[in-house]
């Protein structure tokens, strides 16, 4: 029963949250026919896209050049950060609007824009194999992914926390034992985390959060982790079943990620976070300032 009433209810409260934000979920059309960012409220879009750009000795600007277009990867489960409905097609959230925000300084529009779906454990080989020119995904920066990969940024930092169901005793995760599974998703940074720390929890894993929440609502893990921005804008969308608990226990630093060398690209990305801080709030303001949430830009980590 709880799972079909959650599941009702994430339904209900997700058509709530589009309608909301329909206004300016997309790139809207400046009168000159050049895409420019969503609005933040107003008439005055987020960002512009610019012209004539240059991003010499950047392999990866020159392949975006050679194609005509741009691929991003993203995710699509995440609501106010990376989020697709299927109905309409539109693609919302913090994450999706700092992607657009880079592609705009690099000179491309949203129709020359493909989102590519990427789980978090292909994440990095995504990125090698050159599948996409870059990802912005949640993606927290650490010393083992820059192995294999580079990072701009980073643009949001925040800390993993636990989603419980609304009844459940757990209060942070110092409640974390033997008869609590934990889920995440496969290849996360969370997941591993809780390995580590904490080896007697039980743990689950699925390719997306969206089923790990579900198996929450049909009490099939008894909590699910990852940082609590992403945790909050599910618990927002089933407060009757749902709720956020403790207080963040990691520190996670939101990259966007790059092809490993890429110098060029990644001071680019830098000095666009460094020099748009105006940007940089609206775009939270518009997707995560009604959370509650309190943060400031981060400073970029020049590498």
């Amino acid at each position: 029963m709880r799972r079909t009433r959650g599941l009702a209810a994430i339904g209900i409260a997700a058509a709530a949250l589009l309608a909301l934000t329909a206004c300016n979920s997309g790139s809207p059309t400046s009168p000159g026919g050049e895409a420019t960012g969503g609005s933040g409220g107003g008439d005055k879009p987020l960002f512009e896209v610019a012209k004539d750009v240059k991003v010499d000795g950047s392999p990866t600007f020159d392949r975006i050049t050679k194609n005509g277009k741009i691929t991003i990867g993203v995710k699509e489960d995440q609501p106010n950060l990376g989020y697709l409905d299927v109905t309409t097609n539109q693609r919302t959230g913090f994450d999706v609007d700092i992607a657009r925000w880079i592609a705009a300084s690099l000179g491309y529009d949203e129709s020359k824009i493909t989102f590519k779906p990427i789980a978090s454990a292909n994440r990095e080989q995504a990125i090698v194999n050159g599948d996409i020119d870059y990802y912005v995904g949640t993606y927290s920066i650490t010393d083992k992914r820059k192995e294999q990969i580079d990072f701009a940024g980073p643009y949001f930092v925040t800390g993993q926390g636990l989603l419980v169901a609304k009844d459940s005793p757990i209060k942070s995760e110092k409640d974390l034992n033997e008869k609590t599974t934990v889920c995440s998703a496969t290849g996360s940074t969370p997941i591993q985390n809780i390995r580590t720390n904490y080896p007697n929890v039980p743990t689950k894993e699925f390719d997306l959060y969206s089923a790990c929440v579900e198996e929450l609502l049909n009490g099939g893990v008894q909590a699910v982790t990852t940082d609590q921005a992403i945790l909050i804008g599910y618990a927002a969308k089933d407060p009757d079943n749902l709720k956020v608990v403790g207080e963040p226990f990691t520190v996670e630093k939101y990259g966007v990620g790059l092809a490993k060398g890429d110098t060029a690209l990644r001071t680019h990305i830098n000095d666009l976070f460094t020099k748009g801080g105006t940007t940089w709030k609206a775009i939270f303001d518009k997707n995560l300032g009604s959370s509650g949430i309190k943060v400031e830009q981060p400073a970029v980590d020049a590498y």
